[in-house]
């Protein structure tokens, strides 16, 4: 068990020391993951930044996903959700988390954009993964820029998205992989929700260059 996102980041970041290269940037996804990866940038010693990326939520079920879309417009959903769901449906949820894409660019990352990924190896970092959806659409984005590596990184997961996620990342670090894998708050004894001004303060501390 983590005491909190910054021990958890200073372990992970440990743990991908071996794969640290001098083009690597560490991409985190927010909020909590933005706390993680601070930590991990700083051991490693590489430039920072966020890639947004929102769950596609339930209609009836917020708190559940059927996929995720990042910011460059890359999807990812579920195996048989589409059959599920009305088209119809599924694109309205889809352009609605495209307009909260564009909010959070805005303001959590004053509209910068993503930093170039060609050619460089890409630290996902996530404060934990639970099924794994955002993190696909996330590797997505960085294949389109055009990333030479990218390591999916957490400090928690469960079995069966470590499994599928290796099937498209590089590399899947997971601290923790429980058995019993129920919640990524589950490996916290200190979990508490990052908020907006939270990240942009790690993140205009750190933008895109090392501590």
């Amino acid at each position: 068990m983590f005491t909190d996102r910054k021990d958890a980041g200073q372990q992970l970041a440990s743990a991908l020391e071996v794969y640290a290269s001098g083009t690597g940037i560490v991409l985190a996804i927010p909020r909590g993951g933005v706390e993680v990866g601070y930590y991990v940038a700083r051991r490693l010693k590489l430039p920072f930044s966020m890639a947004v990326v929102r769950k596609l939520p339930f209609p009836d079920n917020p708190e559940a996903g059927f996929g995720a879309i990042a910011e460059d417009g890359s999807v990812y959903i579920q195996e048989g959700m589409i059959s599920t769901i009305p088209t119809e449906t599924i694109n309205h949820i889809i352009r609605r988390q495209q307009q909260e894409i564009r909010r959070r660019i805005e303001v959590l990352r004053d509209g910068r954009p993503l930093p170039e990924l060609a050619g460089r190896t890409v630290f996902l970092v996530d404060d934990g993964i639970a099924m794994g959806s955002t993190l696909r659409a996330a590797i997505a984005l960085c294949r389109n820029r055009g990333a030479k590596r990218i390591i999916a990184a957490a400090p928690v997961a469960g079995p069966a998205a470590v499994r599928q996620l290796s099937d498209i990342a590089d590399q899947v670090v997971a601290l923790d992989v429980p058995t019993h894998f129920r919640a990524v708050a589950q490996a916290y004894r200190h979990w508490y929700d990052v908020s907006d001004d939270e990240v942009r303060q790690i993140l205009n501390h750190s933008f895109d260059r090392p501590d």
